[in-house]
């Protein structure tokens, strides 16, 4: 009996001998995986960070512009939110009147500086302070078009009360720059004294046509929210309200209706500060 008992014993210390050992292997194991683990976590997340920086030109606040490259291999900027500038070229001091443009022009301005335009219409002056912090991409066109003299001798060819507005940019309706922008944000409303992009019904097709809001009635426009205001009345907004009481309704008119007498545009001028 006493020569059993110890073989058990033997036996029951060898076998927590052999699963002590077979612990100490799983717990490397585990500690092995761990560290690949966390090896491949500490790779992807410096993919992802790569990535990051590489998508918004190094900049973590996203308030950087990027540059792409267009198929003619020209530099094209995006601003902030996104509005892509075409490649077109910056009207120098004292340009021709150019009305016809193949592309939508590049960055023309600073976004930093503040920018006034003033219109000298038929009808009295009008000054809009232009919103570069919030729409610097639809200012950059507004101001290019200036600049190109588009704008010189166009018409505010339609007035709608039923809506208080004024629109404008060309001599009717169907004037074009010969391109398109994009929608700069979306979500807007409206109230008087602004001046917004007109567009028709679909997106990004705004052009070189412009409104005014003159009262209330123009935030009849709120559940639409997709014209880009742009600028802000500081002064004329008692110009734009004679305007609009000038209104008479034309009979087959799709617009509704136009001052009387027409109101001439004879020049915008923007001023840089």
């Amino acid at each position: 009996m006493g020569t059993a008992k110890r073989a058990r014993q033997k036996a029951n210390r060898q076998a927590r001998l052999e699963a002590a050992v077979e612990a100490r292997q799983k717990a490397k194991t585990r500690r092995r995986y761990l560290g690949f683990v966390l090896i491949a976590v500490a790779f992807l997340g410096g993919a992802f960070l790569i990535n990051r920086f590489a998508g918004d030109g190094g900049d973590d606040t996203g308030d950087a512009a990027t540059a792409t490259t267009t198929a003619e291999g020209t530099a094209t900027t995006t601003a902030p939110g996104g509005f892509a500038y075409g490649i077109g070229a910056c009207p120098a001091a004292g340009a021709e009147k150019t009305t016809s443009f193949t592309v939508a022009p590049k960055q023309c301005i600073d976004p930093k500086k503040a920018y006034t335009a003033v219109f000298d219409t038929t009808a009295g002056s009008i000054t809009v302070e232009l919103d570069t912090a919030r729409t610097p991409g639809t200012v950059n066109n507004f101001v290019v078009l200036a600049g190109w003299r588009y704008y010189e001798n166009s018409q505010f060819f339609r007035t709608d009360p039923s809506i208080g507005i004024i629109q404008g940019g060309g001599k009717t309706n169907k004037d074009t720059p010969g391109y398109t922008i994009p929608d700069e944000g979306s979500g807007y409303t409206y109230t008087p004294g602004q001046l917004v992009m007109a567009r028709t019904a679909a997106p990004n097709s705004a052009g070189g046509q412009f409104f005014f809001t003159v009262d209330t009635k123009a935030s009849a426009l709120n559940g639409q929210g997709t014209y880009v205001p742009f600028g802000t009345v500081t002064s004329g907004l008692d110009v734009l309200q004679k305007i609009l009481a000038s209104h008479v309704a034309e009979a087959g008119n799709p617009l509704g209706g136009a001052p009387d007498p027409a109101v001439i545009v004879r020049s915008v001028t923007v001023t840089e500060r």
